[in-house]
Order: structure tokens, then sequence, then C-alpha cells
């Protein structure tokens, strides 16, 4: 049934956008911001990405999501995430958006409705607000900021921080136990803004009951990755 949900909530927003851009010039793109190898200080290494793609109007915007890691050692896929969003400006600087996001984690899958708003807050810092509703409702807030050393070099810190509001043992979620990622990536603009490598640091760490239920699993509270990768921008 959630399959169904699933699958209904990704064919919606595309209905909806074909009576929308009718009559409004068509724009599309997509962009990876992030498609790296983490080598990381307990000997685990990672393959990340996380990109979108766009298609729509300047009024009315179908943003497809994804993001995930996958495990080298073992070919373990850790996380595989897809977003459908129907994306509309609500200011000058800031979208409202409604959608579907399903995961893929070890073991049961999980779909969840969201709705939130993201855009560039003062300081042209880019701030994205997620809440996710399901059976495992959550809420997540990432934060990101480009600095520009010269206009070739780029250094880009982040911060993500994810909150449970409910158990999901399954996947080793423990209610109101948070988990954050910091980052920072050191790019160069190799071809304008279409590729641009890069070379940097994320650490993660869990708090709270989520830490409790990955101490009893015998897993580490918290990790540090090197990473190396590139930008595409199309």
């Amino acid at each position: 049934m959630k399959h169904i949900v699933a699958f209904i909530g990704l064919l919606l927003p595309i209905a909806m956008l074909a009576n929308s851009v009718k009559a409004e010039p068509l724009i599309w793109g997509g962009k990876l911001e992030q498609f790296e190898y983490r080598v990381g200080d307990n000997g685990t290494d990672v393959m990340a990405w996380d990109g979108d793609a766009v298609i729509g109007s300047d009024e009315l915007k179908f943003v497809l999501l994804s993001k995930g890691e996958f495990q080298t050692d073992g070919d373990v896929m850790e996380k595989m995430e897809t977003q459908a969003r129907l994306q509309t400006p609500i200011s000058t600087f800031f979208d409202a958006f409604v959608g579907v996001r399903v995961d893929t984690p070890k073991g049961r899958d999980r779909v969840h409705g969201v709705v939130g708003v993201k855009g560039l807050a003062p300081q042209w810092v880019e701030v994205d607000a997620d809440l996710y509703v399901s059976d495992h409702p959550s809420f997540r807030l990432g934060v990101s900021y480009e600095a520009l050393i010269t206009n070739h070099i780029i250094l880009t810190p982040s911060f993500e921080v994810d909150l449970p509001f409910s158990d999901d043992r399954a996947i080793e979620i423990g209610a109101w136990g948070p988990k954050a990622e910091i980052g920072a990536r050191l790019s160069y603009d190799l071809i304008d803004r279409a590729v641009a490598p890069y070379i940097g640091v994320h650490y993660e760490r869990f708090f709270g009951e989520t830490a409790n239920i990955r101490t009893m699993e015998g897993k580490e509270g918290d990790a540090l990755w090197f990473v190396t990768g590139v930008r595409l921008m199309f």
C-alpha cells in the first residue's frame, strides 16, 4: 500500500505541473551538489551523492531529489532517499514545497509526506527546512554557505540536523535523538560552475536515544571522513 501511495505521490505533481506550464516558458536543469568518495577514520569508506533535477516554470516547479550513501567495504547500501516535490515561490528569496519522500534503508522501506520551505536567508545562507509526516515523523534543517575565496575557489561549509519524533528501532533511530552532520568542502570551478572538483571533511554524530541504540548495537556514535569529489551542474 505504501508503494502505491508513493507512486501516486510521484505522478500527481507531474500532472499538476503539466497544466501549469502551458502558457509559460519551460525551464529545466540539474545538479549534483555532492558526488564524493569518503575515507573514514574508522576504516569505513563510503561513496555518497546528493543532487536534484528540476523542470517547470518560475511559478511552479517539479523537483526530483536523490541522496544516498554506499559502503564500499561489503557493497552495502547504507541509505538511499528519493523525494518528489512540487515547489512554488512564497517570497523573493524563498519557495514552499509539498511532496513525498521514499527511503530504502536496511530493512523495511519508509514513505513520508513532506512539506517545507527552502531559499536564501540574509547573507546568502541557503536554508532547507523539511517536515516529514508518516508513522515515523521527523524534521530536517539544512544550512550551507558558499564563501568565494577567489572567482574560482569556493569554500562551502554546511550543517544538517535530522530530528526524529518517534522510535524506529528497525533502522536504529530513537525518538528525539538527532543526527547532526557538519562538513566543509573546498572546490575549484574547472569549467565555469558546471564542473567543480573538491576536497573536504565530513563529520556525523548521533545524540540522545539514537546514540544509545547504536551503542547497544556495538556501533560508534560519531564518524569523521575525508572526502574528495566533484560538483556537477547542467
